[in-house]
């Protein structure tokens, strides 16, 4: 049995479950040949969309399960306002049947041998079966699909099928482990529409996984970062993906460089610092922040940098507002969809993403000479350990 740290207070909570908030704080471990994996999180999610953000073995699809009942955890509490899911200390359990958890899975588990309303409204008995599937069936815009079995339909209306059999039953939290990944774009921007407007009329809690970037800025109210089994940030899209306090969140949110630096020289009266990237002389200017309880002088950090976030010139740049432009040679060139992305040395190795026509226009190449143009408020500082200095 794992023991699990309470840091919840009875009245918080109280006032969280009167407006019936799901309060989940759970420890599970996961042992075999391969990893000891222990799964400890707490977290509150509000009525509306939480984002569940992080790397494929994290512990999102355990932490999921857990709420819906399909895995026991070995500690902790589980409750939406005043129904309890889950207690260790009191020997609770609920049934998954009777949680009203809707759960939309990774790989849909549509029964390939019943209709779309079948499928639909395999959860419901009596009277109520036909009405409900028949409303949500017309909501959703799929009534002419109400025959057909998963086979003789698209991608997308699978998709759509198995959220109207998550939501026809009127959960009071729904569960969505990346059910849009497998989707085009103009599927997935109408199963978003959809999506929001059911959470606009019915406002439960509702947590969603995913890897994407862009669905988390659509759809996300709150984000709450899992890695390795905790919780490691948290707050809303804005807060956690665009100016990340830790290297494995800055990754994730897509900011492809992250360096090492020491901070050289403080600035306060215009707000900012200058960094010396590790392992080179390279410096950059970014904004003055404190990420830690020492000094900022001569404080180990590191410095994330989008990819997209950097300008590339062929010729020296002047007259700019940006307060860092660094010279280097572009070592490789990968075409990836619409983007290429560029390898630069510019005494640190940065990664820099062009558009098809500014490297045909730019006429850029390996080899070339090019200058990197930085704004100071795109280097987002996060706390770093000392880095081995070897330059």
């Amino acid at each position: 049995m794992v023991e699990l740290e309470t840091a919840v207070g009875t009245e918080t909570r109280r006032h969280r479950e009167d407006l019936e908030m799901l309060d989940i704080r759970v420890a599970k471990r996961f042992s075999n040949a391969e990893r000891d994996f222990l799964l400890r999180a707490e977290c509150v999610c509000e009525p509306g969309i939480t984002i569940l953000f992080g790397a494929s073995g994290a512990g999102k699809t355990t932490l999921l399960d857990c709420v819906a009942g399909l895995a026991t955890p070995d500690a902790g509490r589980i409750a939406v306002g005043e129904r309890i899911f889950f207690d260790g200390e009191r020997g609770v359990n609920c049934a998954v049947q009777r949680r009203g958890v809707g759960y939309v899975f990774q790989d849909l588990a549509l029964f390939p041998h019943l209709s779309a309303a079948e499928n639909i409204g395999y959860g419901l008995g009596g009277q109520e079966r036909k009405k409900r599937t028949d409303a949500i069936l017309e909501s959703f815009g799929i009534t002419h699909l109400r025959a057909r079995k998963p086979r003789e339909i698209s991608g997308g209306e699978r998709q759509r099928v198995a959220l109207a059999r998550a939501l026809v039953i009127d959960p009071c939290v729904l569960l969505l482990d990346e059910p849009l990944a497998a989707l085009d774009a103009p599927t997935k921007s109408k199963m978003i529409d959809d999506l929001r407007a059911w959470n606009q009329a019915h406002g439960i809690p509702i947590i969603y996984v995913t890897h994407s970037r862009e669905e988390v800025f659509a759809l996300g109210e709150r984000v709450l970062v899992l890695e390795e089994g905790k919780i490691v940030a948290q707050g809303t899209p804005h807060e956690v993906m665009t100016a990340p306090r830790q290297e494995s969140v800055a990754r994730l949110a897509g900011f492809e460089n992250v360096l090492d630096a020491l901070v050289v020289a403080v600035l306060e009266y215009r707000g900012t610092m200058r960094c010396r990237i590790a392992g080179s002389k390279v410096e950059l200017e970014t904004p003055l922040v404190r990420v830690g309880p020492g000094p900022v002088s001569s404080a180990f950090l590191r410095v994330g940098i989008g990819a997209g976030d950097i300008l590339l010139a062929t010729i020296q740049p002047q007259g700019l507002s940006a307060r860092n432009v660094l010279p280097g040679r572009v070592l490789s060139l990968e075409q990836r969809d619409m983007i290429v992305v560029a390898r630069v040395d510019c005494g640190v190795e940065m990664t820099v993403h062009l558009t098809l026509a500014a490297r045909d226009v730019l006429e850029v190449q390996p080899g070339k000479e090019v200058w990197l143009v930085v704004k100071t408020h795109s280097c987002h500082v996060m706390a770093g350990d000392a880095p081995d200095e070897k330059g």
